[in-house]
């Protein structure tokens, strides 16, 4: 996004006051503003930010969104990306607007709008160094600061598919926001998922096997399930690609990324002594969801 006024109607359009609910429009300069007065302004990097001075659940540090953003770049999780993507254009109708919660750099919703020519979409998250990527991820996206455990800053019914591809959930909220006739999607990792990288780096951060158990328990009130798709693949990571992977998940908040490749023989982060690299399964569940 930018601040021109084709991307200013856009998210004025698409976005409510945080702080009242009521509906936003262009102020002079780079601003959306309410009736009431309170205004957002739109960074020079093309994000609005709507959180203002309040606290937020802590994102993606500049480290982790940069290596997020080298990482996805390879190509190396377009097969969740269209999965992701065929799944929230599986509703009734032509989606029109899309929501990405969680959003990181945007790669999920710019690949779900490259299959919508019709529609927009609104990248939320909380890290402003993953919004600089969001908001030029693709030119029918807009990109805003939120925090994905507070209400959204969106009309009741107003969006068409809801994106939650490794992100915080808040079920209460997909399901206010959803029009009927939409789609949640949500990606989350099987415990197959990594489990070659994991067991070569014991540090990283391990997966709950209860995560289906709740995830199922937290959606049950909101949504139903209506299609699921298993993706899984086996990938071979390069030293580089293997750090950037490590280091744009929260593994990286308790691990010195760059030290794992200078360990005696490569390892998970550097190349053995045949520069084969190490063949790990990605392994991902894709589910779209109806309001109930």
């Amino acid at each position: 996004m930018t601040s021109d006024p084709a991307s200013l109607e856009l998210a004025a359009r698409l976005l409510r006051c945080p702080l009242c609910a009521e509906r936003l429009a262009p102020a002079s300069g780079s601003a959306l503003r309410c009736p009431a007065r309170h205004t957002f302004d739109v960074s020079r990097h093309g994000y609005i930010s709507l959180l203002g001075g309040a606290r937020a659940v802590s994102g993606d540090d500049p480290d982790m969104a940069r290596a997020r953003e080298r990482f996805l770049a390879t190509g190396a999780y377009a097969p969740v990306r269209d999965a992701v993507a065929a799944l929230a254009g599986g509703g009734r109708d032509e989606p029109e607007v899309v929501l990405d919660v969680g959003a990181g750099t945007g790669y999920y919703l710019a690949g779900t709008l490259e299959r919508m020519p019709a529609a927009h979409g609104i990248a939320l998250d909380t890290s402003v160094r993953s919004l600089r990527v969001a908001a030029r991820a693709h030119p029918r996206a807009i990109a805003a600061t939120w925090d994905a455990f507070r209400p959204f800053p969106l009309a009741d019914g107003s969006v068409d598919a809801v994106l939650d591809v490794f992100a915080p959930r808040n079920p209460a909220e997909f399901h206010r926001v959803l029009r009927p006739g939409g789609r949640l999607v949500v990606a989350r990792p099987t415990a197959r998922h990594l489990a070659e990288l994991r067991a070569e780096v014991a540090a990283m951060v391990t997966i709950d096997p209860a995560k289906e158990e709740r995830l199922a328990r937290a959606l049950a009130p909101h949504v139903t399930a209506v299609t699921t798709r298993e993706v899984e693949y086996e990938l071979t990571l390069g030293a580089e690609q293997a750090r950037d992977l490590i280091g744009m998940t929260p593994s990286a908040r308790h691990l010195d990324v760059h030290a794992l490749g200078r360990r005696e023989g490569g390892g998970a982060a550097g190349e053995g002594a045949a520069g084969a690299g190490l063949a790990v399964t990605v392994s991902v569940l894709v589910t779209a969801y109806a309001p109930r």
